[in-house]
């Protein structure tokens, strides 16, 4: 109980002093669901570089269809080179937004659908953070359902 209470209270110490040195950009549910439609309107374009542009420069990408965890534009960029083949589009089944100060989190669930027919439904999260005047995903995970 104690160590509980000391960690709220050191939480709500450090989250008063953020708030005093940000301004928070506002956004709402809105916007932030459609930052994946842009996403998966990217897909259609089929250029790696551009899907890697979507991510901030110390992004994290948590594939859905690789082993390899990508931290850096190139690495993102080269997952994309291979996703992207087997022409990719998504939909959200259903999904949960959070809105923060200069972040916001999407989760839920998404099926995509292939070029030859195929579909893959997966759990996702992307986190999202707004700096140099735009929203950046800084971390994306994406996982096949456990079946």
């Amino acid at each position: 109980m104690k160590k509980t209470f000391i960690a709220l209270a050191f939480s709500s110490v450090a989250a008063g002093v953020q708030a005093s040195d940000t301004s928070c950009q506002s956004v709402t549910e809105n916007e932030i669901t459609s930052l994946f439609q842009q996403w998966n309107k990217g897909l259609k374009a089929k250029e790696p570089e551009l899907m890697a542009d979507f991510y901030a420069e110390d992004a994290v990408l948590l594939p859905t269809l690789s082993n390899d965890m990508r931290t850096n534009h190139v690495e993102i960029a080269d997952y994309f080179s291979h996703f992207l083949k087997k022409g990719p589009q998504g939909e959200i089944n259903e999904r949960v937004v959070v809105l923060g100060c200069n972040k916001a989190t999407d989760t839920g669930i998404y099926t995509f659908s292939f070029a030859d027919g195929s579909k893959a439904q997966a759990r996702y999260t992307y986190v999202y953070r707004f700096a140099d005047n735009k929203w950046l995903i800084s971390h994306h995970h994406s996982s096949l359902m456990p079946e």
